[in-house]
């Protein structure tokens, strides 16, 4: 915690205000209160407060409309708490999306709002070091492993920097390959959690039958098998960010007890009568149309709502190739330091190729087309001997609507990468559903995951699950 931390606490009833002052003062804070919104943002203009405290419906002047004139102060490192009645999530989740960092119910649980004002006390550390890291993007385009200068990238890191350093969750979209994953530890690394555990599971990875445990752990004993007791995703993930890749393939009944932790901040393991305490920021993403997930009954409508605090949306690489030569700068130096090569460059040939194809399997597949060329080439520049067979020399059209359901396959293409595709545009046309693609295939679910498993470490591979 900083130094003499200044806290505003905002309440009218006059036995809670003076009960939090006690509190908040006796773990060190230095702290000031008010008795209704307007009043609070008297005192917050002339104390400025690193942290406010405020209760929603006050006389006067309510919770939301003192955070948003909060927020036109534009103080950037003030973190705003609000105080909830049971019941009133959707008023909490409103007050996220304008800008508080975190909320808390009634009644206060003293050690939950100790960590939430430990974790806010935080920020202000971190929006010195996010202050620097705006100005490297500004000067170079990078915004940690993130690489672009056009428009739509530096729109999606101006987001990802407002977003970082709260408490909210996020959906994280876009299609497969586009860097889901680096999106997600990004607002890890620039948030107060970076120094804690980052965590990524892949729902559509885990058999259905142990998914639950995964995630939430489980006692000895609490099922077959169950030798030991083992901590979820949740636990291994405390106090730091929970990325849930690919949310849409997480069966129906597990998420329906993760939107209960996530609303009560409580879990249970499997075989558990406890409940203990949880302080996760959760992350979610999917390579599906959210809203069609909901639609089909992949996703559940509550759940959707309240990961969707955020949306990012990740654009296809085809949308803004002008990245191009800078990515692939970055993945040259990255290659070069993992495989103990010095390749210069590309030669403007490759790059006039790499820049006229569509990349399907977008930043993965680039990537992993640099990451041929420069074990192929070990020194002085990468040329066309160094890229896959016949690779750029038809560059992919993008498939039309009345297309939807036909794969390309041009003269010398071979017949592993003709399956590819094929599995590939099937399970795209059922949404991603695997028992209907191998239904529609003709192979079994096990061969399929086998398949997609393969293509996971292929050169060339677009995979559904990142």
């Amino acid at each position: 915690m900083s130094i003499q931390e200044k806290v505003l606490i905002v309440e009218d009833e006059e036995n809670a205000l003076t009960g939090l002052a006690e509190l908040v003062s006796g773990w060190g804070y230095r702290t000031d209160t008010a008795r209704d919104g307007l009043e609070g943002l008297e005192r917050a203009q002339a104390w400025q407060p690193g942290i406010v405290l405020t209760d929603l419906k006050m006389p006067r002047m309510d919770g939301l409309e003192l955070l948003e004139r909060l927020g036109e102060m534009k103080q950037q490192d003030q973190a705003v708490i609000v105080i909830t009645a049971q019941g009133s999530i959707e008023q909490a989740v409103e007050a996220m999306k304008i800008g508080a960092y975190d909320f808390i119910q009634k009644p206060i649980d003293p050690n939950r709002l100790r960590t939430i004002l430990a974790n806010a006390s935080r920020q202000r550390e971190t929006q010195q070091e996010l202050e620097v890291t705006r100005r490297k993007l500004r000067d170079t385009g990078v915004l940690g492993p993130l690489v672009g200068s056009s428009k739509k990238m530096q729109e999606l890191f101006g987001l990802i920097e407002r977003v970082a350093t709260s408490n909210v969750s996020v959906l994280i979209t876009g299609e497969s390959g586009t860097g889901k994953e680096l999106v997600a530890r990004t607002l890890h690394d620039l948030s107060p959690r970076k120094n804690k555990a980052f965590v990524a599971v892949n729902c559509a990875a885990i058999p259905e039958t142990l998914i639950e445990s995964e995630i939430f752990g489980h006692e000895k004993g609490a099922f077959t098998g169950a030798l030991e007791r083992r901590a979820g995703c949740f636990e291994l993930a405390e106090e730091g960010t929970l990325l849930l890749d690919e949310i849409g393939e997480m069966p129906v009944g597990t998420q329906a007890k993760l939107l209960r932790v996530l609303e009560d901040r409580k879990l249970r393991r499997l075989g558990s009568k406890i409940e203990s305490e949880v302080d996760v920021r959760v992350l979610a993403a999917t390579n599906k149309v959210p809203e069609d997930a909901v639609e089909a009954g992949e996703l559940r409508g509550d759940l959707y709502y309240r990961l969707n605090v955020f949306n990012i949306h990740m654009p296809p690489l085809r949308e803004h190739k002008e990245d191009i030569p800078a990515i692939v700068d970055s993945m040259l130096r990255d290659m070069n330091e993992k495989h103990e090569r010095q390749v210069a460059g590309v030669n403007e040939d490759v790059m006039v190729r790499l820049m006229a194809y569509d990349w399907p399997g977008n930043v993965r597949e680039l990537r992993n087309t640099i990451e041929r060329a420069v074990v192929l080439c070990s020194d002085g520049y990468v040329d066309a001997r160094h890229l896959p067979p016949g690779f750029g020399s038809k560059p992919i059209r993008h498939v039309a609507e009345s297309d939807a359901n036909v794969v390309q396959v041009e003269v010398g293409t071979t017949v592993d990468e003709a399956e590819r595709r094929l599995i590939m545009k099937t399970l795209e046309s059922t949404h991603n559903n695997k028992t209907k693609a191998a239904e529609i295939l003709g192979i079994s679910l096990k061969t399929l995951h086998n398949k997609l498993k393969e293509y996971g470490s292929a050169s060339s591979a677009d995979v559904v699950n990142e």
